[in-house]
């Protein structure tokens, strides 16, 4: 099998080479030129095409270092004692948002201890009863997240 795919591929690889030429002919009827590109030479208005023209795609634009960012000339300055206003007063909005969110997350811990406490009679199945605490877990990992990001964030704080 493998040497019908060799002889195969040996048999047609002189006709990838083959001489390619361009006919330009004239419509009589119309009286409009159509071009054709074929590998047999017609006597008329046929000429070969050079096997080796160089490649005609253009090679992208090369990437310019990246200088760092600039503020410019015209670009507000705020002066170090707004920034550290402003610093503060985001420090103070992300700790009460953190205080509010462990609060959110005590009180969904809470719920959810008090859902798992509760048993049902048509829970016999474990699966049913996971069911329904999936929502009250599902909570609890929300606030453990958001509460997770805000000391994240506060500790990226300057």
């Amino acid at each position: 099998m493998k040497c019908v795919f060799v002889l195969a591929a040996a048999l047609i690889s002189p006709l990838a080479l083959a001489d390619v030429y361009k006919c330009v002919e004239t419509d009589p009827a119309t009286g409009q030129k159509r071009v054709t590109y074929t590998n047999a030479k017609n006597p008329t208005g046929c000429t070969r095409l050079s096997r080796d023209l160089p490649v005609s795609s253009v090679p992208g634009p090369t990437p310019r270092p990246s200088a760092p960012a600039s503020t410019g000339a015209g670009f507000p300055r705020v002066s170090d004692a707004d920034q550290e206003k402003r610093d503060s007063d985001r420090r103070k909005i992300l700790e009460s948002e953190l205080a509010a969110e462990e609060k959110a997350l005590e009180e969904a811990r809470t719920a959810l201890a008090q859902e798992d406490a509760v048993r049902h009679g048509n829970e016999r199945n474990f699966q049913k009863k996971l069911d329904r605490l999936q929502p009250f877990q599902a909570k609890v990992e929300l606030h453990e997240r958001n509460v997770e990001a805000l000391k994240r964030e506060l500790s990226n704080l300057r």
